[in-house]
């Protein structure tokens, strides 16, 4: 056997491979289109028999919606947890998905560079100067714009205001009980007099300040910029994956913290002051990120008193906005096109009435007219013609007394 008929005999049997292959193939995939076409006839014949009709139209959206349910239930529901780059905060760190990573953040307070001298200018210059040059370690620097809640002040100020109005209570019913006394002192109604008013001025004084702090927290354009300094730790700064998960957890706090405080010392160099935010502050730094809409409305202290406390987006899905705008837009659209449709219907009405109005003395006098036509023969002929002249008589008169009006 020379090398053609080997070469030939191979490819003689590598045809048949590929035409068995290929046939096998269109086996399947016969079979595929079958039991497709059997599904779906049997999804049309369970919608004919739910909807009970017969209009290719209609079984036609409800086959897409079964389609739709059906890719629905495909897709893995997954929580908006599962997209956010952190899994939970503890021991006043940020632990970032898979503990590969660990975040503390430190809360500076800065100063009016504006209003400092040239000196203290270039003292603050200086010292974040030399922030710069000690840093061993990446950090971000990030800002962050909230409304101002004065619902907390307004609060206290309450409870301050009403101290001070039971005060001065009792400070009035002193002062009634000794003017009633026939032997008070001059020098003893003098002092309470003089210490019911100091009441009375403070209580007033409070009061306008709750009034004025009130109408402050109505407005929204009210901001606060707050800036903070986050420092990460990596896991891969251990060196070793042979420590336990308490381990690195200590490991990463210690790291931090010893970070934060050496960025705490250097910020302080130019008049910068921080803190370590604690567990809570990270919630509420989180909460405003990812809802800042909702936090206007209700702040992180009501949402753990109400049992929210797991690190979740309770924001409003955007085109659930997008519907409710419509609705309203909607809603408004209806309202208008009710309005003018009812002045238009008025409108008609009061031509009509006013019409009406002015031709009610024609219209009498073509009845009066009709009626005594209708009742001649108990009135007489004659007398019956003769109303009706006069009638008529009297609608010509009345006819030239509007075309005089009307020149």
């Amino acid at each position: 056997m020379n090398v053609n008929e080997a070469n030939n005999q191979i490819t003689t049997i590598l045809m048949a491979v590929l035409g068995v292959m290929l046939g096998i193939l269109l086996i399947l995939i016969v079979v595929y289109i079958t039991l497709k076409l059997r599904e779906r006839a049997k999804v049309k014949e369970r919608i004919k028999n739910q909807v009970d009709i017969e209009d290719p139209k209609k079984i036609q959206k409800e086959m897409e919606k079964e389609k739709l349910k059906h890719v629905a239930t495909q897709l893995d529901k997954r929580s908006i947890q599962d997209f956010m780059e952190f899994e939970k905060i503890q021991d006043n760190m940020i632990i970032v998905k898979e503990r590969k990573k660990y975040l503390m953040v430190v809360e500076c307070k800065g100063v009016n560079y504006d209003l400092m001298s040239e000196a203290e200018k270039i003292g603050v210059e200086e010292g974040f100067q030399q922030f710069l040059n000690t840093l061993r370690h990446p950090i971000q620097i990030y800002i962050q714009t909230r409304t101002i809640n004065l619902e907390n002040s307004i609060e206290r100020y309450n409870a301050k205001v009403k101290a001070i109005e039971q005060n001065y209570r009792a400070k009035e019913y002193e002062y009634r009980q000794l003017l009633e006394n026939p032997a008070r002192d001059r020098k003893q109604l003098q002092k309470a007099a003089f210490e019911l008013t100091r009441q009375r001025n403070l209580l007033e004084y409070g009061k306008d300040v709750i009034a004025n702090t009130e109408k402050m927290s109505m407005n929204k354009s009210v901001l606060n910029k707050s800036y903070y300094v986050i420092i990460p730790y990596y896991v891969e700064e251990v060196g070793s994956d042979k420590y336990f998960e308490e381990e690195i957890l200590n490991t990463a706090f210690s790291e931090l913290y010893t970070k934060a405080q050496s960025i705490i010392r250097t910020l302080s160099s130019c008049y910068v002051t921080g803190r370590v935010l604690n567990s809570r502050e990270l919630i509420e730094l989180l909460y405003v990120a990812y809802n800042r809409d909702d936090f206007e409305v209700m702040g992180t202290e009501k949402l753990l008193l109400s049992g929210y406390n797991d690190l979740y987006s309770t924001g409003i899905d955007v085109f659930e906005k997008k519907i409710a705008l419509l609705d309203e837009e909607i809603k408004k659209k209806a309202v208008l096109k009710a309005n003018n449709a009812i002045e238009k219907v008025k409108s008609k009405m009061q031509e009509e009435a006013e019409r009406k109005e002015q031709s009610v003395e024609e219209l009498a006098r073509k009845m009066a007219a009709v009626l005594i036509d209708q009742n001649r023969g108990g009135i007489g002929v004659g007398i019956a013609r003769k109303a009706i002249e006069e009638i008529n008589k009297e609608g010509g008169k009345a006819n030239e007394k509007e075309e005089q009006a009307g020149k």
